[in-house]
């Protein structure tokens, strides 16, 4: 029975590979919707103000496609392989590590959209309120992330030696 409980961790794999996929398809899609971007500023005169927001709106697809990504590698190495080869401050021991690397690319998703409707916005159009709410969900995720981390190994102090 317990190898069979063991054996079930292998069930991340499915997820753990779709996220991977589905971060690819974002990340492809967003390059794509940058090219377009350039290639319509270039040939049909687009305002810098219709630029910045189809960029920014590509750059989103393209965070949401790191979340996604990082889920994949986080819920991979945490289950099934954790020697896989990525770089340090991609390295996942827990799900405190996973949680923290995903409240930080929520939080520049947050930022990039708000900024995208800073620059679209006509007068008026109620982006004090968006700020507001931008603001309280990074300060929401910031005490979450406070609240809830684990107190890192103390450092050893130093002795003073006596002359």
């Amino acid at each position: 029975m317990r190898q069979l409980v063991g054996w079930t961790r292998y069930a991340v794999i499915v997820p753990a590979i779709a996220a991977m996929l589905g971060a690819l398809v974002l990340m492809g899609q967003g390059s794509f919707a940058i090219v377009m971007v350039i290639v319509d500023a270039v040939t049909n005169q687009l305002s810098l103000k219709e630029s910045i927001v189809d960029t920014l709106t590509a750059v989103d697809a393209i965070l949401l496609g790191t979340v996604l990504l990082v889920i994949g590698y986080g819920l991979y190495e945490l289950f099934i392989d954790t020697g896989i080869d990525v770089p340090s401050w991609l390295e996942i021991r827990d799900l405190d590590d996973l949680k923290s690397k995903l409240i930080g690319v929520v939080v520049a998703i947050i930022g990039v959209v708000f900024v995208g409707d800073l620059v679209d916005a006509q007068a008026g159009d109620g982006i004090l309120g968006l700020g507001i709410g931008a603001g309280a969900v990074i300060i929401g995720l910031a005490v979450f992330a406070w609240a809830t981390k684990k107190p890192g190994p103390t450092a050893p102090r130093a002795t003073k030696k006596s002359s």
